[in-house]
C-alpha cells in the first residue's frame, strides 16, 4: 500500500542519516590522523636522510649483503625483464633520492619523480641542474652500469640519460583521490610506477596505506606494473637528529593483502633481512622487501 511504502521509505531516510554522518566523521578523524604525519616531516632533512640509509655499511658495493645493492639488483632485473616498459615511468615519493630510477631510466622515454616535501624536490632538482647534491651519486650510477654490464667509466653517460629524460619533478599527495595535478600524466596514465620507502612512511596505519595503494591506481594505465620497495617490522625512522618519524610496521602477508586489496596483482615478492651490522641506530627496520606488481 502507498501508505505503508511511504513510511518505509522515510524510516530508511532516518536510519541512512545516522549512517552518512558517521563516516563523515570517520573520514573527518582520518583527516585529521593524516595531517599530523604530514606535520611529522616539517623538520625533515633530506641531507641527514641521506647520511643515515645511503651511505656505508648499508650501501657498500663491495658487499653482496649491503641492503642498497640488493635494491639496485632488484630494480635492475624488473626493468630488464622485459614486461615492465611502455614511456611513462612515474616515481612516487621519490624523496631526496635518485637510486630507484637509475634503471629505468634505459627503459622508458620519460621520467617524472615526485615528492610531497619541497626540501626534498629542491634536493632532486640541484642534481638535475648542475650535479650538486648532498649525496655523492657516482658509485651508484657506477654499480648499476656494472649490473648492466657496461664499465663503470659509462657513469657519466647513465647520468646524461637521466638528466634527459626526467621532465618533471612534481609535488605529490598519495593521500589525495588524485596525488598529482591534473595534466600531469597522459589520459590513460603511466606506463609503470616505482615507489620506495614512501607509503608505509607517509601513512598512519594500514587501511589508511590502502587506500593511497588504491589513489596510485587511479594514475597507472591498465597493464602497467607498480614496483614497490618498503620496510618490515619498521615502527620509526629517523628523519633529521632526533626527528622520530612513525611507520606502519608492515609484515609480509599485509603487504600482498594490501596489493590484493588495493586490485594489484602480485607477480613478485623478495625479502631482505638485515644482518645485525646494518642495525645503525636510524630506524627499527628488521627487513626490506621488494613487490613486483600489476594493475589488470
Amino acid at each position: 500500500m502507498p501508505g505503508e511504502r511511504e513510511g518505509q521509505e522515510g524510516a530508511e531516510q532516518l536510519s541512512e542519516k545516522p549512517k552518512r554522518e558517521e563516516e563523515e566523521e570517520e573520514n573527518d578523524e582520518d583527516e585529521d590522523v593524516v595531517e599530523a604525519m604530514r606535520a611529522c616531516y616539517q623538520g625533515f632533512d633530506p641531507a641527514a636522510y641521506l647520511q643515515f640509509n645511503y651511505t656505508p655499511p648499508r650501501a657498500d658495493f663491495q658487499r653482496a649483503d649491503s641492503i642498497v645493492p640488493w635494491k639496485l639488483a632488484c630494480l635492475h632485473r624488473a626493468f630488464t625483464e622485459g614486461d615492465v616498459r611502455g614511456e611513462v615511468l612515474v616515481d612516487v615519493g621519490s624523496g631526496p633520492t635518485l637510486y630507484q630510477v637509475m634503471s629505468g631510466c634505459e627503459v622508458f622515454g620519460r621520467v617524472v619523480l615526485t615528492d610531497y616535501l619541497e626540501a626534498n624536490r629542491r634536493e632532486l632538482q640541484r642534481w638535475l641542474r648542475d650535479g650538486s647534491s648532498s649525496l655523492d651519486w657516482s658509485p651508484y650510477l657506477e654499480h648499476v652500469c656494472r649490473l648492466e654490464g657496461r664499465r663503470p667509466s659509462a657513469s657519466s653517460e647513465k647520468a646524461s640519460r637521466l638528466r634527459a629524460v626526467v621532465s618533471d619533478v612534481l609535488p605529490i599527495d598519495v593521500h589525495r583521490a588524485c596525488p598529482l595535478a591534473p595534466g600531469s600524466l597522459p589520459p590513460q596514465g603511466a606506463d609503470c610506477l616505482v615507489s620506495c620507502f614512501c607509503l608505509e612512511s607517509v601513512s598512519p596505519d594500514v587501511a589508511s596505506l590502502r587506500r593511497a595503494l588504491g589513489h596510485l591506481s587511479s594514475m597507472l594505465r591498465p597493464g602497467g606494473h607498480l614496483l614497490l620497495i618498503g620496510a618490515l617490522g619498521e615502527s620509526y625512522y629517523l628523519g633529521a637528529a632526533g626527528l622520530r618519524i612513525p611507520v606502519v610496521a608492515l609484515d609480509e602477508a599485509q603487504v600482498c593483502s594490501s596489493l590484493s586489496s588495493a586490485g594489484y596483482r602480485l607477480q613478485q615478492l623478495s625479502v631482505y633481512t638485515l644482518t645485525a651490522d646494518m642495525s645503525v641506530g636510524v630506524d627499527d627496520v628488521t627487513g626490506v622487501f621488494f613487490a613486483k606488481a600489476r594493475k589488470p
